[in-house]
């Protein structure tokens, strides 16, 4: 019995022996023995995801990168760059068909350039459907051109231009210089002296080479007002509007207008700020 059982252990000692150099279970502390790895590869990848199944956290599947866009636009060309290379195309063709004058060359000339009058009609025509369909756009309501719509203009700006030129004389007066040796002045000074008449406006008539007006009686002889007024001391006849409340000279023309111009004229520096009224 002794043999025997000396002979079962000898058995069982031989199974363990066998056991160990083969189960997984006791391979595995092996492995982690091994120096840990540094750098990242594929074999890394293949240890981590497909091994030991540690999934997303591991990055085991890699974000795709942006797929780039092979065929980009090119940048679009400026609408001045577009209107240029036709500018430039038309005066090509219509030098070649100068200076080579044959049928084909004029042929592509002429279609090129009605291409063109095609295009500026149609301009045009967008233009003025804009202009009717937007008042702001419009300006024929501020200065209308037709026969009509210009005579209803000019008689409310009459109206209003006579209104402003009743009131004139409570604050502004008239300069008048004149020359005798003038012809212009001649004519010009019959024209203040009925505005003035007209307007009840007083006008101080100066000469400015010391001769009567027949006009103006009641001159004075000038002493270089015109040069105190920053006005051209040598132009005549010469009107300016003095405004009493401010104390300064207003020029409002020089040598020969019509009564209503300058009526006009007065109307306009007195009552309109400039950019209000063109």
């Amino acid at each position: 019995m002794p043999a025997l059982a000396s002979k079962v252990s000898r058995r069982l000692w031989a199974a363990g022996l066998a056991l160990t150099a083969t189960s997984p279970f006791v391979a595995a502390p092996a492995r982690a023995e091994e120096p840990p790895l540094v750098t990242t590869d594929d074999r890394q990848d293949s240890f981590y995801c497909q091994e030991r199944r540690l999934g997303y956290w591991f990055y085991c599947t890699r974000p795709k990168p942006p797929e780039r866009d092979n065929a980009q636009a090119a940048p679009a060309t400026s609408a001045t760059s577009q209107l240029d290379a036709v500018t430039a195309e038309l005066r090509e063709l219509k030098a070649k068909a100068i200076l080579e004058p044959t049928p084909a060359n004029v042929t592509a000339y002429i279609r090129f350039q009605r291409e063109q009058l095609d295009r500026a009609s149609l301009f045009s025509d967008v233009w003025q459907r804009a202009i009717w369909q937007d008042p702001d756009l419009d300006y024929t309501l501020q200065r209308p051109v037709s026969t009509l719509g210009k005579r209803q203009w000019q008689d409310a700006r009459g109206a209003e231009r006579n209104a402003v030129m009743a009131h004139l004389s409570e604050r502004y007066g008239l300069f008048y210089f004149f020359a005798q040796s003038c012809g212009a002045c001649e004519v010009m000074s019959p024209i203040v002296q009925s505005v003035a008449t007209t307007w009840h406006i007083t006008v101080r008539a100066i000469s400015t080479d010391g001769g009567p007006s027949r006009h103006f009686p009641t001159y004075t002889v000038e002493t270089n007002q015109r040069a105190r007024m920053g006005l051209e001391p040598k132009i005549t006849p010469a009107v300016v509007l003095w405004d009493a409340a401010k104390g300064q000279a207003i020029p409002i023309g020089y040598g020969v207008m019509s009564a209503d111009e300058l009526q006009d004229r007065i109307y306009l520096l007195t009552s309109k700020e400039a950019g209000r009224d063109y």
